[in-house]
């Protein structure tokens, strides 16, 4: 009986790692904007700035990250990463200032970094060829579980234990999980243990030369690296503010309860969603899916602006799930499929620096917009509408790189 492919161990720490991070970071900035508001009375354009800042602050670092990734391996960026995630998770509970998030969540920042799509898909990079997308697609799962249950378990710890205990419980779990997968079981490639990509052997493998090597430079000339940077970070942006939001947006109709099950069947549609994309990512048109992905977002937005009652939110709420995992997965599976495995990690660290930026402003876009117009039908409509034009960006980048 064969053994199990080394580079699906790898898979799984990426899954764990993943988890934590978007359990503790994306999903759970919404906890933190909600609590926060709530418990200190500060404004919600406040504090969703200081959250704007934990995604620019990440951003900036996914070029270094991407590089170290390459050159050093994965095993001291996910170590870092749940350090200083730990260190933030723990600090957000502490606060008492305003000012004090900014700082905190520049330290979230760092872990985010080192534990995103960008550090999962670069680690990933040179263990699959023809199950990359599979393997992204698996891995990218942790994220979904991480919302499914990661909000829900931190909106009824806190109810109990309170805000502060939450937040050291968190951090201590992530160490005491992440840390030891990253520096026992993580491996920069699988030469280094005398395997091939996709575990086949030598001969069947792909020649290093097989294909062309992409200077960033020749790379950012193409329309086709454009339009995933561009169509991305708009699409991204309206994403991650709406799930920031999500909870802030939900809680007057539907109460804590109804939100926080709303919000976990928001991560189960989708896990859903990234399950099916395992399924058929490597037969498929990565850029048609995300267009259809970003179309069904404005679809979904655009469903709660309008309609903002409990049906029409839990409902919108679902729809938007399909899309949120799937979007998040489709940016490096396009970029590793046209520019290859050599040239992966230095592209798609300039790739997803400018999408992250794009998701930091997020946050800040639907809480200052909240703030200007008393409500959330603005934000939602113009998020929608900026779906649809993220969406024609990149289904129109489908043409030669050269």
């Amino acid at each position: 009986m064969s053994r199990l492919f080394y580079g699906w161990r790898i898979v799984a720490v990426c899954l764990v790692a993943a988890m934590f991070a978007n359990a503790l970071g994306l999903f759970g900035a919404g906890v933190y904007l909600h609590v926060l508001v709530e418990s200190k009375g500060w404004s919600t354009g406040a504090v969703s700035s200081s959250i704007a800042l934990f995604y620019v602050s990440s951003a900036l670092l996914l070029v270094p990250v991407g590089g170290v990734i390459g050159r050093a391996g994965p095993q001291p960026v996910f170590a870092v990463g749940a350090a200083a995630l730990a260190a933030g998770v723990a600090a957000i509970g502490q606060v008492t200032q305003p000012w004090q998030t900014y700082v905190v969540f520049v330290v979230m920042g760092i872990g985010w970094a080192c534990l995103s799509t960008t550090a999962v898909a670069t680690t990933l990079a040179p263990w699959f060829e023809r199950h990359q997308g599979r393997a992204v697609s698996i891995a990218s799962l942790g994220a979904s579980v991480g919302g499914m249950v990661g909000a829900p378990i931190l909106i009824a710890s806190v109810a109990s234990l309170g805000f502060a205990t939450t937040m050291a419980i968190s951090a201590v779990a992530t160490l005491a999980v992440v840390l030891p997968l990253a520096l026992l079981v993580m491996k920069r490639r699988p030469q280094d243990l005398g395997l091939s990509p996709d575990g086949v052997v030598a001969a069947h493998s792909i020649a290093p030369g097989a294909v062309p090597s992409w200077s960033r430079r020749n790379a950012l000339r193409t329309a086709a690296l454009r339009s995933v940077m561009l169509g991305f970070a708009i699409a991204m942006m309206m994403q991650v503010g709406f799930i920031t939001h999500q909870v802030t947006l939900l809680s007057p109709s539907l109460g804590a309860t109804g939100t926080s099950l709303t919000v976990s069947a928001t991560a189960i549609t989708a896990l859903l969603g990234r399950l099916v994309l395992a399924r058929f990512a490597d037969q498929m048109s990565a850029r048609l899916t995300a267009s259809v992905m970003m179309t069904l977002a404005a679809a979904a937005l655009t469903m709660q602006a309008l309609f903002p009652v409990s049906a029409m939110l839990i409902l919108g709420s679902g729809l938007m799930g399909l899309t949120v995992g799937n979007v998040t997965t489709l940016a490096p599976i396009i970029v590793r499929r046209e520019f290859g495995p050599g040239s992966f990690g230095a592209l798609y660290g300039v790739a997803s620096c400018a999408i992250q930026l794009g998701m930091g402003l997020g946050p800040g876009f639907y809480g200052l917009l909240h703030d200007a117009f008393g409500g959330y039908r603005v934000p939602l409509l113009l998020a929608a509408a900026a779906d649809l034009v993220a969406a024609l960006v990149v289904f129109s980048g489908r043409q030669s790189r050269r």
